[in-house]
């Protein structure tokens, strides 16, 4: 669904296409994009900020 519905998760899910990435490839690319950031936010503690996905994404 993060793929799906307009937010930061779909732009780095566009990114991916547009470089080239297969649509099955790109998803699972997400979803461990995902998954790594909710582990990172549940073992720091802190709430998640979309401008911190766009800079690791450049």
């Amino acid at each position: 669904m993060a793929s799906m519905r307009p937010g930061p998760f779909r732009e780095f899910y566009l990114e991916l296409l547009a470089k080239g990435m297969k649509t099955a490839r790109a998803r699972f690319t997400l979803a461990r994009k995902i998954a790594a950031i909710t582990l990172t936010l549940w073992k720091k503690g802190e709430s998640f900020d979309a401008e911190k996905l766009k800079q690791q994404a450049a």
